[in-house]
């Protein structure tokens, strides 16, 4: 298969794409009354909508691959990233400074069709401590005990102004992610996340490695002062102050209805692995996810695990939960496992996670992002995403029979708008949420400035016309197939209705691809609820209905369906 192919080949024996493309430019329909709609040019009206069109409030991993609502639909999620790596590691509304994030940010994202961003926070802006790296009262040998780093009061200085960019994203219903970021550990190597004094590198200078930043992934003081992280051997107690740090953000956020979760952790790595080497790591990061008690088992065996005698019995997913009983915890693979690389993180008996996963290609430009081989980078990422569809299941649990539900928390960084053509076209065979890296650039040290989806002077990279399409946000029922043509502009979605859900499936048709064009909407064998314009499409099963098809397209509507070109 050439994987440049978008994805109506991929998945055309499993799902009838292609007689959906079909069907969407007006070839008859194969059964049940059909209802159109015209939306004529121009914005979104401003209309008053019934509560349960937006998705809102905790959602649920119950097992499988989807997220669930309050009424039980399927939610899907689309959104960015917006990192601040630099001081004072968060973004909020403050006029003139560079981590500046305000109301128009908010509102873009929602008008681009979005409904999630996964929102960078850092444990060195929470627990910034005191000291540099190589404190003996940290660093030494020994029994991990209390090293007395911890301010609550400027914790929830640093939390107050995270919840200001929460509501104001909640404001314009587009959920938040949270994520503690780090890359390459700590800014001694050129990255951020951990704190100065959380540094241990024994007898290893504290030196950056020249050239590109990302050579210290190789940077052996690194190594070092990861490796102390992932055993928590030190008496500081690195894993126990980083759980007290999101037991501290989990307790401020719980009742918070826009919070979709915790992401615990960003792109784990430690020394560049070998394959020899790689369940070893995983499972020393699966231990840090659960905890000394009940660490559960990796994908390829069957024995429970043994931590590391230092390791909190407790880990950072049980901490969360116990201080947020309502939130999701999305936890991440090792970072390799972005390019393709198999995931070993295994069965972890809790109620609420969500596999949470990186997709990048290796034949890229380091400076820009831009694939070097499109072809091969596209076929590097659908392989990653299949690897993970093939992989979820393996971490079912008690709590979690189907496995947990799973999404892709970053891919991107590129202006090709090919590649992620493809890559959002794989991921909607796949029923996979994302979220783009990233908004805007805010002085990367770790990116580059043609990453983002806003350019300095505000206007939208080439990548925007893909990522601001159609998808059903919400469905009453179970997703079928789903295709957006990014040329055309037109959107297929398929559905089996639930009986049992009453609430409508919502289709997020944002407005600003139609705005010159108008658009139609055609349903057969349901109903559209919402008015004609609206950037939230409702729609309902006709009674005895065992399949809803939905079409958007540009243009008017003719007696069969979408103008030609839809």
């Amino acid at each position: 298969m050439n994987p440049l192919q978008p994805r109506r080949v991929l998945v055309a024996v499993a799902l009838g794409a292609l007689a959906l493309v079909l069907a969407a430019c007006g070839s008859p329909a194969p059964s049940g009354e059909v209802r159109q709609q015209y939306a004529p040019p121009g914005p979104a009206p401003a209309v008053a909508l019934p509560a349960d069109a937006t998705v809102s409030g905790a959602l649920a991993s119950p097992g499988g691959p989807y997220l669930v609502d309050r009424y039980g639909r399927v939610v899907i999620l689309h959104g960015v990233n917006a990192v601040e790596k630099r001081p004072p590691f968060e973004l909020y509304p403050s006029p003139g400074s560079p981590w500046n994030f305000t109301a128009h940010d908010a509102e873009h994202i929602a008008a681009l069709g979005f409904n999630v961003v996964r929102l960078g926070i850092t444990w060195q802006g929470l627990e910034p401590g005191t000291g540099g790296p190589n404190q003996l009262a940290v660093c030494s040998p020994g029994a991990p005990r209390n090293p007395h780093m911890f301010d609550p009061a400027l914790a929830r200085a640093y939390l107050a102004k995270v919840a200001r960019t929460v509501a104001l994203l909640g404001r314009y219903h587009v959920y938040t992610l949270l994520d503690m970021h780090q890359d390459v550990y700590n800014q001694a190597f050129r990255g951020e996340g951990a704190p100065a004094w959380a540094v241990c590198t024994g007898n290893q200078p504290v030196v950056a490695l020249p050239g590109r930043w990302s050579r210290n992934y190789r940077n052996g003081a690194l190594d070092v002062a990861v490796a102390h992280f992932w055993s928590n051997d030190v008496t500081g107690d690195l894993q126990g102050q980083y759980d007290l740090v999101w037991a501290t953000v989990a307790r401020y956020f719980a009742d918070n209805p826009w919070i979709v979760g915790y992401d615990p952790y960003n792109e784990p790595f430690e020394e560049e692995l070998v394959d020899s080497d790689a369940h070893l790591f995983a499972g020393l990061l699966q231990c840090f996810y659960t905890g000394r008690r009940h660490p559960g088992s990796l994908a390829d065996a069957t024995d429970p695990l043994t931590c590391p005698s230092g390791d909190p019995d407790q880990g950072v997913v049980p901490t969360i939960e116990r201080a947020d009983p309502h939130h999701l915890v999305f936890i991440e693979p090792d970072i390799y496992s972005s390019r393709g690389r198999p995931n070993l993180l295994g069965s972890m008996d809790f109620p609420r996670l969500v596999l949470n996963f990186h997709s990048y290609c290796g034949a890229r430009s380091p400076v820009t992002g831009n694939p070097t081989d499109l072809a091969a980078c596209a076929a590097q990422q659908q392989a990653t995403l299949q690897r993970r569809a093939e992989e979820r299941p393996l971490l079912a649990s008690r709590a979690q029979p189907g496995g947990p539900a799973w999404f892709m928390s970053e891919f991107g960084a590129t202006q090709s708008a090919p590649l992620v053509d493809h890559v959002t076209d794989v991921a909607a065979a796949l029923d996979l949420g994302w979220a783009y890296w990233q908004w805007k650039y805010y002085d990367d040290p770790t990116g580059s400035s043609a990453e983002p989806l806003v350019e300095a002077d505000g206007s939208l990279a080439p990548t925007a016309a893909v990522l601001s399409q159609p998808y059903a946000q919400a469905i009453a029922g179970t997703p079928v197939s789903s295709a957006f043509d990014a040329v055309s502009g037109a959107f297929t979605f398929v559905y089996t209705p639930d009986r049992r859900v009453t609430a409508p499936t919502v289709i997020a048709v944002p407005r600003s691809r139609y705005v010159r064009s108008g658009s139609c909407t055609r349903v057969e064998s349901g109903r559209i609820l919402s008015p004609a314009g609206s950037s939230l499409l409702l729609v309902a099963p006709d009674r005895f209905a065992t399949s809803v098809q939905v079409v958007v397209a540009p243009g008017r509507c003719t007696a069969r369906g979408p103008a030609a070109g839809g």
